[in-house]
């Protein structure tokens, strides 16, 4: 069968609104003079296009223009940012949070209790980790002590509460309804320019709370294709590019100006299914599609990063959700057809198997910021179409997963799943995988004892006892495949050797630019 791709991008509706809203509020500000031997230049394949941190935070935290209660270490130990220290009551429904007196927002507001509560009841309200936190109250208890009440113990809290849609923005930053009208955050950089969706700049924080930033000003740019964002960094117009595509790692692994770092990350390449439709609802048929693909071949072929294969869903790193005794996941497509065969597929005389006179065939979208993911996708095309399974691949935005999840048109998507966006692991888990799935993770598949386990684990404090649930709960993820696991993932980074100082975030929380230096 002939490969067909289809390629789809759209700029949102409400942009030239929301650009109209950044002018009216003065945050457009044109470009500043810029010393280039004083100017880190970032770039990366992700388009921003909302101030809102339940929807872009994750740029704004990583540029350190904004900041939340708590932060996690590299190893998702949780460690004191806004918030200098915290206490969680006896019988764990009540967390108290002493905030540091001396933090001061981007334009001149001190942070206190109330702007805390106000940027947590904003972020309650929107959908996101702490919108499905058990909490039922959060209160000043002194001008700058802060606690939450929840209706049962949840060990995430801490790790939710670093999430980047939990930020704490001045009370200058929202509208009456709570809406994000202007970037004013606490971190060691503010905003310069923010020209969405490709351009954001920022500048020292000379008031910052912490130790000051070495570099002066800082520059984020969108690019969406990989070959010009590795010319980028070749050419030294970019000081550090992440998210680079496996062809370039070579030429600039030899390059005299450049290190390339590659990063192991608690994320995972995996097919995310529909399990409602009718080709997909019987477990037969996802293990059919898992047994089809060619795992060593990817990871070798396109990936470059022989032995990333997965054969579940949650990385070794993250060990408590992690079977090291699960067998590899090897590839056998007559087993596939066998099962296939089972579920009442016959072979057609076009290659693709028929079922009541309807043909297999699926629709597969993905997106080109990760740029080995249309790759990817193809080659799981003519996997599948070795087994008699058609797939249309379309190339489209990312945002096309969720909202298809959402109004159920989705039957299959490629994505690179995340499950150290929320340091601890449980609550990505619960979002993805408890009643009613998540954007990201299982549709149309429910899985009682996988919610009963998830409920529990929120509250569970025993060792022992936590590891067995969540060992359980990726037994039963493995054996029932609502998402279809393919290769670990390894973040591949250019970092000019003019910049000192670089270190990675593992839970892609920050770049840590404030500590970085450029050398002349």
């Amino acid at each position: 069968m002939r490969a067909r791709l289809i390629f789809r991008r759209h700029l949102p509706r409400q942009y030239g609104h929301m650009m109209v809203m950044l002018l009216v509020a003065g945050l457009f500000t044109g470009c500043h003079s810029e010393d280039p031997k004083k100017t880190l230049t970032i770039g990366g394949p992700f388009e921003f296009t909302s101030l809102d941190p339940a929807k872009d935070g994750y740029i704004y935290t990583r540029m350190q223009l904004t900041e939340t209660l708590l932060d996690v270490d590299a190893q998702g130990a949780l460690r004191p940012s806004l918030a200098k220290n915290w206490t969680v009551s006896e019988d764990r429904l009540s967390w108290q949070f002493e905030l540091r007196d001396d933090v001061i927002f981007h334009d001149g507001t001190p942070l206190d209790a109330d702007t805390v509560i106000k940027s947590l009841g904003v972020a309650r309200s929107k959908p996101g980790p702490l919108n499905k936190a058990p909490v039922t109250a959060i209160a000043a208890t002194g001008t700058h002590r802060v606690e939450i009440e929840l209706s049962a113990p949840y060990n995430p809290l801490g790790a939710v509460l670093a999430h980047y849609s939990t930020q704490i923005l001045s009370p200058t930053a929202y509208a009456a309804d709570g809406t994000v009208t202007s970037l004013v955050g606490s971190g060691p950089y503010r905003l310069s320019q923010y020209a969405p969706p490709h351009k954001l700049h920022v500048r020292r924080n000379d008031q910052y709370w912490g130790p000051p930033a070495r570099i002066e000003q800082a520059r984020y740019l969108t690019g969406h294709r990989a070959e010009s964002r590795a010319l980028q960094a070749r050419s030294g117009q970019a000081d550090i590019i992440y998210t680079l595509d496996a062809p370039s790692l070579k030429s600039l692994s030899s390059a005299d100006n450049l290190n390339v770092h590659s990063e192991l990350i608690p994320r995972t390449i995996l097919l995310k299914l529909n399990s409602g439709h009718p080709f997909l609802n019987d477990v037969r048929a996802r293990q059919a599609l898992s047994l089809a693909l060619d795992r060593t071949g990817i990871a070798a072929s396109i990936l470059r990063v022989p032995g990333s294969e997965a054969n579940q869903l949650v990385p070794p790193s993250l060990r408590d959700w992690h079977l090291d005794a699960l067998a590899p996941a090897e590839q056998d497509p007559t087993q596939a057809r066998r099962l296939l065969a089972e579920l009442g597929w016959k072979p057609g005389t076009s290659g693709v198997l028929l079922r009541d006179g309807k043909p297999f065939r699926l629709r597969l979208i993905t997106y080109a910021d990760r740029p080995e993911l249309p790759v990817i996708a193809t080659a799981i095309q003519a996997q599948l179409a070795e087994i008699g399974v058609a797939v249309e691949v379309e190339i489209t935005n990312s945002s096309a997963i969720p909202s298809g999840h959402q109004d159920g048109s989705l039957e299959m998507a490629l994505i690179a799943r995340n499950f150290g966006i929320i340091a601890d692991p449980l609550g990505v888990m619960l979002t993805d995988f408890g009643a009613g799935g998540g954007d990201w993770g299982a549709m149309n598949w429910s899985q009682p004892e996988v919610h009963r386990l998830l409920a529990e684990l929120g509250a569970e404090h025993r060792r022992h006892e936590y590891l067995q649930k969540a060992q359980r709960v990726a037994q039963l993820l493995a054996d029932e495949l609502p998402l279809v696991p393919v290769t670990f993932y390894t973040q591949q980074i250019a970092v000019n050797k003019q910049v000192k100082g670089f270190r990675f975030d593992p839970f892609e929380r920050s770049y840590h630019i404030a500590e970085m230096e450029l050398e002349d």
